[in-house]
């Protein structure tokens, strides 16, 4: 009987923000795995270990959370103007399914010190103390961000004292700018045309819903009107397995509404977007950490849910959602932060507080953002080899 021999590829596992990835360069991946198709898919699905039964992965590099699952690709841009081209891939944990319909924000900011890292960035442009501003063009959502990487002795640093709910350690801060997050199709901010909608969920019933496309399409509901008060942890959902169901029916009446399927049954094959996320004002409460958030330290409440389950943090493609919501008067998230026009907001989520800043402005009637901010950071944890079996693909 033969056996496959395991191949091993250059690969680099980060941590981005409040996520995790193994990232790859395109030039470094097995020929059949340098287009998009089932190859690359196989290859993901066999280093991430799934699809598992057990939901544990320990046959793979993944952590058995939406967070954890992940996979980048990044090359030398092919944009004008751009550095880097960065793809994402979100891995399924039970399924043998790689979701490439939206951007991972979290790992954004790894893909900007990766970029760095693995010499696809000018080394004209790298200061030897400073600041380098990263020009990343988003692949999946072919928008840019541009990651500021702190760069000491001509390296990108990594340590510093800056902290992130959310991450145990400090690191050095990177701020992310997302820019023109919104889509670009006209109206296409709000795909319905309202600020505000009355969603009809099969099984629910009518709810109030802001649906909007700034980051990654997301669907915002009150947290009052499904019998939460916005300060739930993941085990007060997660376990639940009714409390799932019935978000993933917002999500897939959201999906329906916002033009994103046709039919119900594609939710299925759309995984990782739209969000589902409920808002609610300000109160008291304690973090997964144990760390006590006072209501007077934060605009509103913001829970999220990623892959179907509730994120442990927050996503930073829907914080940029969130600080979007909040600077335009009249949605569910601007409401749940006090109403007004605004141009940052700091939400609790369940691992503590996150503060983004956004600049909206209504033109011709309208809504368009210009650009969105936040501060992360990011830090290499192991590089060298990832090894799959010859077969996988």
């Amino acid at each position: 009987m033969s056996h496959a021999p395991q191949i091993r590829i250059p690969a680099t596992y980060m941590r981005g923000g409040t996520s995790k990835g193994v990232f790859f360069c395109l030039q470094d991946l097995p020929e059949p795995c340098r287009q998009p198709g089932p190859a690359r898919d196989q290859l993901f699905l066999r280093v991430i270990g799934s699809p598992d039964p057990y939901a544990a992965h320990i046959d793979g590099m993944g952590g058995a959370t939406s967070s954890t699952s992940k996979c980048v690709i990044l090359s030398q841009s092919s944009q004008p103007d751009h550095d880097v081209d960065y793809l994402y891939g979100q891995v399924a944990i039970d399924k043998a399914f790689v979701d490439w319909s939206g951007n991972c924000g979290n790992l954004s900011t790894a893909a900007g010190a990766f970029a760095i890292h693995a010499g696809l960035v000018d080394p004209a442009r790298i200061p030897h103390n400073g600041t380098c501003r990263v020009r990343i063009w988003q692949a999946n959502i072919r928008k840019t961000i541009i990651a500021r990487v702190p760069v000491t002795d001509g390296q990108v640093q990594e340590t510093g004292d800056f902290e992130l709910d959310g991450v145990t350690f400090p690191a050095a801060e990177i701020v992310l700018e997302f820019v023109d997050p919104a889509d670009a199709d006209e109206g296409a901010m709000f795909p319905t045309g309202n600020l505000v909608d009355d969603l009809e969920v099969p099984g629910i019933g009518v709810l109030k819903a802001t649906m909007i496309t700034a980051g990654i399409p997301t669907v915002f509901v009150n947290a009052e009107d499904i019998g939460y008060t916005g300060t739930e942890l993941r085990e007060a959902i997660n376990g639940d397995a009714a409390a799932l169901e019935k978000f993933e029916r917002i999500r897939i009446a959201g999906a329906l509404r916002m033009g994103l399927i046709q039919t119900p049954e594609e939710a299925a094959t759309r995984q990782h977007t739209p969000k589902i996320a409920f808002v609610a004002n300000p109160r008291d409460y304690v973090a997964a950490s144990g760390k006590r958030i006072a209501a007077d330290d934060i605009d509103l409440l913001v829970r999220a849910l990623s892959m179907g389950k509730l994120h442990h943090a927050m996503m930073g493609t829907c914080a940029v959602a969130i600080g979007t919501a909040a600077a335009i008067p009249g949605t569910l998230v601007n409401l749940a932060a006090g109403g007004d026009e605004r141009s940052a907001v700091r939400f609790g989520h369940p691992s503590g507080t996150l503060r983004v800043g956004a600049e909206a402005r209504q033109v011709d009637d309208q809504w368009a953002v210009a650009r969105v901010s936040m501060s992360r950071s990011a830090r290499i944890l192991m590089e060298g080899w990832v090894r799959v079996p010859a077969d996988t693909f």
